[in-house]
Formats: C-alpha cells, structure tokens, sequence
C-alpha cells in the first residue's frame, strides 16, 4: 500500500541524516537522535511540491501507531469475519433456527418497494467484496500469506486491491440512501428493550423458548444494526475517500495514517454485524430472505415476527397482498 512506503522510508532517513530547513543544533550524541528531534519540533525540508503538508519531513508521527495497525487491526478483522461465522454455526447446531410457529400461510405482504430492493443491494453487494479485499489488504502480509505463500498471496492482493477502489463508491451511495431513507422507522421505542430481554424470541430452550416479542416494521435488533451501519458507515467513507483521494483532499501524512487506522477499526465492527445480520437474514429466521428478494414477506412471518407493523397497516387499511 502506498501509505505504507513513507514508513519504509525513516530508517534511511535516520542513517543518511536527512537535513532539514533551517539550522539543526549541534549535539554530542547519535546524530540520528538529534534529526529525530528536530523532526518531532516540526522542522521541515525543502520540496518543489505544492501540496500543503508538501515541505513536512516524513515520519514525523508516531510510529507506534502502525503496530496498533499490525498487531490488533489485522488479526481483528480475521477475527470478525471468521470468528463471528464460527459462533453462528456452533450457535445454530445447538439451539436451531427460528421457525415459523404456524407454517407459511402461503400469502405474500407487501413490506419493501423495488426502490428499497435497490439500494439494499446497491450497498450490499459492494459491502460483502469490501469486506472479503479488505481481509485480503489488511491482514495479507500478516496472516494470508506465511498461510498460503507468497504465489498464492501475491495474485490475490493484485485482485483485491483495484476490486476495494472501485467498490468504495457504490458502497457510499448505497450506504447514503439507506442511511436517509430508512431512519424514519428505526427510531429505538420502548418495546425494543422487551426484544432484548427474550433475545428476539430466537432461542429455542429454557424460558426463552417459544417467546415472541413485539416490533413494528424494524425489531430492536435490526435497529441496533441500522445506526451502526449507517454512523459506522460515515466514518468508514469519509476515511475511505482521504485514502483514495489523497490528491484531491491533500491530506497531511498524520491525517492519512489516523484515516487508515480509523478505516481498519469501523471495518471490523462493521464486519462483526455483517456477518450477524447476514445469518439472520437468511438462515436464522425462516422466511426472512423473502423480504429483500421480491419486496414481500409471508404473512405468517409477519405477525410472529414484526407484529406490531403489521397491526398497523391493516388498521390502516394499507396492508396488500402479492397477486
């Protein structure tokens, strides 16, 4: 990654003692120390550059931050994406999935438009081949590669790399329609704090068994999802484009190193959702992937599991069914 060059860079730096602008101090120690210094006091070279942050010396941050990178961030992310798909097979061998209490009742309700279908995907899709390349990105050369080797590895961050660029932008438009689109019925009520105490009314033992709380058109666990995808997702784009247009935004190398670490972070929350809401969406709660495929949702399902909703539409007389 180019933002990984300027790193590569201080030690020769250091050896060459690098002579920035101005009068550096005599000093009796390592000579090394004393450019190290003047780098920390803010000393700066001489570019033909033009961009803002051009005459700053390289490295004048703290290089500890990429072992934050390194050694939490890589393994993190490893850690969402497979460890979370471990707890849910292991989860659905014990406890089972959420079935349909009545069966399906073989009439269809209309629950999402083909507008809404849209942008689902439009972000969606983008999503799951940001989250597989950034796996690949950022824990490649920690993880992948002394896995799999470096014929393997190397192909496969070629591939990666160019596939996150280009799917950043259909992510974000994704991620800003849904965000504004869909707040109005994700607003947290007070029956939501009933969902959590019986965990949705998917488990299948013990008191929770046979439980099936309240919701309107989003339960509370849906909720939570929501605004962590769409706060989570601000953040994620907003460093996503510093690190992809640093030619437009002439970020100051700090600013570009805080952006990658702040991207790394938000990926792996985002990541650990991802996966959750994925299982629970379409192996979980049967029936479920109906909705976001034609736009309509078994009426059984409905009531048991968005009840509140569906009270709503047909006391309004807005409930319709799929011809």
């Amino acid at each position: 990654m180019k933002l990984l060059k300027p790193l590569l860079a201080v030690a020769a730096l250091l050896l060459a003692g690098f002579a920035v602008a101005g009068n550096v101090p005599a000093a009796s120690g390592n000579e090394s120390e004393v450019v190290w210094q003047a780098l920390q006091q803010g000393e700066i070279g001489r570019t033909t550059g033009t961009a803002p942050f051009a005459a700053q010396a390289i490295n004048s941050y703290d290089l500890r931050v990429m072992d934050w990178r390194n050694d939490y961030l890589s393994y993190g992310i490893f850690a969402a994406l497979f460890g979370m798909i471990g707890a849910f097979i292991v989860f659905i061998a014990v406890n089972g999935i959420s079935k349909l209490s009545h069966g399906y009742s073989g009439k269809l309700v209309y629950r999402w438009s083909k507008f809404d279908l849209f942008i689902h995907w439009l972000g969606a899709i983008p999503c799951l081949l940001l989250i597989v390349t950034g796996l690949t990105l950022l824990s490649g050369k920690i993880i992948i590669e002394p896995l799999l080797g470096t014929a393997v590895f190397a192909p496969m961050a070629a591939l990666a790399k160019p596939i996150h660029d280009y799917m950043a932008l259909p992510f974000i438009a994704g991620w800003l329609l849904m965000s504004i689109k869909w707040a109005k019925n994700q607003i947290p009520a007070k029956h939501d704090i009933d969902w959590f105490m019986v965990v949705g009314g998917y488990i299948n033992f013990g008191p929770f068994k046979g439980k099936h709380p309240h919701a309107g058109f989003a339960n509370a666990g849906e909720k939570m999802w929501f605004w962590t995808f769409a706060l989570g997702g601000a953040v994620i784009s907003a460093t996503g484009v510093i690190l992809l247009f640093p030619e437009l935004i002439e970020p100051s190398r700090t600013l570009s190193l805080l952006a990658l670490i702040a991207h790394g972070a938000i990926a792996i929350v985002l990541t650990a959702f991802a996966v959750v809401h994925i299982f629970m969406a379409t192996i979980m709660s049967e029936g479920g992937m109906e909705c976001m495929i034609s736009g309509y949702c078994d009426e059984n399902w409905a009531i048991q599991h968005h009840d509140l909703w569906y009270d709503e539409i047909k006391a309004k007389g807005e409930l319709k069914y799929r011809d």
